[in-house]
């Protein structure tokens, strides 16, 4: 496909005029060079065949570009979906200076794992071509294996590095005891094995993928600061880290003038609230640290794909995924999947499909930069685009609707309220 995306008049009933269909307006000039009269008509013929030659050459490299929009067309035209459909929002990513798609596509359990790498590519383009800028992977998903698609994806397709993030995390990249954690030296050699991987020269942001009780955090931020002074990363950011310890790395940096993290990716969604409503907005406020959150489904749950049971397709049923078919299984589970059910009688009265609602409702809190998907086909990714569309029907009396049928909204303790 084309380096750029499908342009904002590409929808239906799109027309293209012959120089666009053929991406030239006029034949290639041939300089013709100077010979004897003898040679003048050999001349000739030699100059013709060399200018049929370029010109041909044109017209197929113009017939492939043809080719491909048609088929993004006819493809768009049957998800009924657009570039002004999606209406793709942009934010900063904290309060750096980066601009991130406010909705971000995620590679865990999919990419080189649960999805084909042809449904990975299709997936990737569809989301580029709508807006999406932001990929998410880690050197742990599928064993590399997903950093490996990313990267050759990105490579044939040839978008423009300058157009698109690339984030990825750190923390287990094999066996040995040395390939864990964050000391400098896996920080180090870990991003570099993922930019093999990648096929890039450098990530936009790398992740330091859970804190590390064994690696002194001056040793962390003082790694990541390197990392990004080498040019292999632009920003560095945290995952599941809690706030003493993000505040910790804050000001280590301040105090030996290193780069400090960015972003905190973080859970998010439905029945998982407090960390990203109540603690990051105040981290967001203090430092500028800004929060890019993942599941915004709850593995699926709040699709109501559970509600009759764990289907065999589903990652409940993966092997690896154990943990998450025992947790519908348990009176908790039970009693969310129970609160699902009425989300859903909501999103029927909204005129939205239930994934819609639960991904637009993350979006809406304060201090988010975006929100991760992670779909196994390009009918989830459709769907979920739509959510954008949700976002302004999320008044202050729905939000409080929602929240009483919830009934978990977070409250600061009397002691988090006094300091």
């Amino acid at each position: 496909m084309f380096a750029g995306r499908v342009p904002a008049t590409a929808g239906k009933g799109t027309k293209f005029s012959m120089e666009e269909l053929y991406g030239f307006t006029k034949k290639p000039k041939v300089t013709r060079g100077h010979c004897a009269k003898a040679d003048k008509a050999g001349g000739r013929k030699d100059a013709k065949e060399k200018e049929e030659s370029v010109l041909a050459s044109h017209i197929l490299e113009a017939a492939k570009r043809v080719m491909e929009r048609r088929r993004l067309e006819i493809y768009m035209r049957e998800c009924d979906v657009t570039m002004e459909d999606s209406g793709m929002a942009y934010r900063n990513l904290g309060k750096s200076g980066l601009r991130v798609s406010c909705l971000g596509l995620g590679t865990w359990v999919t990419f080189g794992s649960q999805i084909s790498d042809e449904m990975a590519d299709s997936v990737m383009t569809l989301a580029y071509d709508n807006g999406i800028n932001l990929f998410d992977t880690a050197e742990v998903y599928a064993s590399g294996r997903a950093e490996t698609t990313l990267g050759n994806i990105l490579e044939k397709k040839g978008w423009r590095r300058s157009s698109y993030v690339v984030t990825t995390k750190i923390y287990w990249g094999g066996q040995a005891e040395t390939e864990r954690g964050l000391s400098r030296k896996h920080i180090i050699e870990g991003l570099r094995g993922s930019l093999a991987r990648l096929k890039l020269d450098y990530v936009d942001i790398v992740f330091a993928n859970r804190s590390d009780v064994n690696s002194p955090m001056e040793e962390v931020v003082r790694a990541m600061t390197f990392v990004i002074e080498q040019g292999m990363a632009m920003y560095w950011g945290t995952s599941r880290w809690n706030v003493m310890e993000i505040m910790e790395a804050y000001s280590i940096a301040r105090q030996f003038n290193l780069v400090p993290p960015v972003c905190e990716q973080a859970e998010y969604h439905f029945f998982q609230r407090d960390k990203v409503e109540l603690h990051l907005p105040e981290l967001y406020h203090k430092i500028g640290v800004g929060a890019m959150t993942w599941s915004p489904l709850a593995c699926g749950m709040l699709t109501g794909k559970y509600n009759n049971g764990v289907p065999q397709s589903s990652r409940a049923a993966i092997k690896a995924h154990t943990w998450l078919k025992k947790r519908l299984s348990s009176d908790e589970g039970k009693q969310q999947l129970s609160k699902v059910r009425e989300i859903h009688l909501l999103a029927d009265r909204l005129g939205c499909t239930p994934a819609q609602l639960a991904i637009a409702w993350c979006l809406r809190s304060e201090g988010v930069s975006s929100v991760l998907l992670g779909v196994s086909n390009t009918q989830q990714l459709v769907e979920n685009l739509s959510s954008i569309k949700v976002l302004s029907q999320l008044t202050p009396s729905l939000i409080a609707e929602m929240d009483t049928l919830l009934g978990n909204k977070p409250r600061k303790s009397k002691k988090e309220a006094r300091s």
